[in-house]
């Protein structure tokens, strides 16, 4: 999405300047051009720039989560779709080059994924009793796609247990058997579900603990009746243009499904005042030329601001970007262009305490990583692992996509359960070989296939240690062998 994205917005932004520079503002019954009317308190032209520019970096997470439902939950012809509302769809293998929603998908661990409307009652989401030698975790994003919460290995332990989620007006009592209660700060929210897999031949046992995973309503966790379900809003289909000049519309949509709170009050003032909220219409064709070359700019400079974050989050640690990208709202504190950045690089990533995620697209030297011109050596010193109570794993994506890629191994990642298998120095060192072609079958074990082109890489360590947390561990360097 980055690059192609990148390159569309300018094309079309540059025209639009263009014919207005040339033409003029043309009609003033646009949106914006009512929000200002007869309201000297309304913003001007460049003030109107200014304001499409925070309401996308705003929204831009929001639009990210909301491809994924559409696909995920609505579009039912669609070839990523998965399951209705409130009904969770397990997968019975890892993620390929298919799976194309979402960018850097992990392919360590099967999802299983539930989209919950939180509308008319809570949901209990059960987890069966898991080997504590298995890893799981359950991580709850609301549509702000802040983490409220988890259940897992690391944060309620291996034993079954029953939760429950609520959405943001409920106000019920807890029933007996409810472990804990998590509040979404929306009512729409999807939990998704990673199940370690030690290895292929693993896949059975992952799938008896997914059978154990059940999202019930409160009313049939009580065996009770239901209440009366609302019907679903009217979803906008969704088109890559929403990333563009049609952000307004579909934030227009996300903002009446995300309750305002407190410390946007004032924000999403400054959006309604350019036509932009609950209830609004905004439609880029009818723009005046001027609003359309202003607003179009505001587009332009947040894609770039949040491109520019998204490769400066954390710090450089031998090519490698360390740092923690994801969390609550608490966690983000205000920071917008930080939420929007971690959209980019992967939404729905975890909390640090879950899984830190370090990224790479240049070498230990700061050259770009590139597949076609260079092959690369990743070498762990004897016994220098990432230091994690799961396990760790580096997964390769085209640098254009972020999507995972075809190879002729079908290996899209090095993780550690894959160690047995793998050759070591011998002085107990780990080389992994990051190239596009074989490095010949002495080092095929080794191998992790690079993409024909720019490469972006992933380090996932799951629930890592307090090494890796605090910064007192470093990845080794992604050193050119070519």
């Amino acid at each position: 999405m980055t690059i192609r994205l990148h390159t569309l917005l300018v094309g079309a932004l540059a025209a639009a300047v263009t014919s207005a520079q040339l033409v003029g503002c043309g009609s003033t019954r646009d949106s914006v051009s009512l929000a200002e009317k007869g309201d000297r308190s309304k913003p001007g032209i460049r003030a109107t720039r200014d304001i499409a520019e925070e309401a996308y970096i705003y929204g831009f997470p929001m639009i990210a989560a909301y491809k994924a439902m559409y696909m995920f939950n609505i579009d039912t012809g669609g070839s990523q779709y998965k399951a209705p509302f409130n009904q969770i769809d397990n997968e019975t293998h890892v993620a390929t080059p298919k799976d194309t929603a979402i960018v850097t998908p992990n392919s360590d661990t099967p999802y299983s994924m539930v989209q919950l409307d939180l509308r008319a009652e809570p949901m209990v989401l059960s987890v069966p009793a898991v080997d504590a030698k298995r890893y799981y975790s359950v991580q709850l994003v609301d549509q702000y796609t802040f983490n409220y919460g988890y259940i897992g290995s690391r944060a309620t332990g291996d034993a079954a247990g029953d939760y429950m989620v609520v959405g943001p007006g409920w106000t019920g009592p807890t029933p007996p058997g409810i472990k804990q209660v998590f509040r979404s700060g929306t009512d729409f929210s999807l939990v998704i579900y990673r199940t370690q897999l030690f290895r292929p031949s693993d896949i059975r046992n992952v799938e008896k603990v997914q059978a154990g995973y059940r999202a019930r309503p409160l009313s049939a966790y009580l065996k009770q009746p239901a209440p009366p379900q609302p019907p679903l809003p009217a979803f906008p289909a969704f088109t890559e243009d929403a990333f563009k000049t049609d952000f307004p519309t579909y934030l227009d949509f996300l903002l009446t499904l995300a309750p305002p709170v407190p410390e946007e009050t004032a924000m999403r003032a400054r959006f309604a005042s350019i036509g932009i909220g609950p209830g609004k219409t905004f439609d880029w064709k009818a723009l005046s030329l001027e609003h359309k070359a202003e607003i179009g700019l505001g587009i332009k400079a947040a894609f770039e601001k949040i491109q520019k974050q998204k490769d400066e989050i954390g710090k450089n640690e031998n090519g490698w970007r360390v740092g923690s990208a994801f969390g609550d709202r608490a966690f983000y504190h205000g920071d917008y262009l930080l939420r929007a950045a971690a959209a980019l690089a992967g939404v729905y990533g975890n909390d640090a305490v879950e899984a830190i995620y370090p990224m790479a697209v240049s070498d230990a030297s700061g050259g770009k990583l590139d597949g076609r011109t260079h092959a690369y050596t990743i070498t762990f010193p004897a016994g220098q692992y990432p230091p994690v109570n799961a396990f760790w794993s580096i997964t390769m994506y085209d640098g254009k996509t972020q999507l995972l890629i075809e190879n002729p191994i079908d290996r899209y990642l090095i993780n550690s359960p894959m160690l047995p298998q793998m050759k070591k120095n011998a002085d107990g060192s780990l080389t992994i070989y990051v190239q596009k072609d074989s490095p010949g079958p002495q080092k095929q074990s080794n191998w992790l296939p690079a993409p024909d082109g720019p490469i972006y890489m992933v380090m996932r360590l799951y629930w890592p240690k307090e090494a890796a947390t605090s910064g007192a561990w470093q990845p080794p360097g992604i050193v050119p062998a070519s």
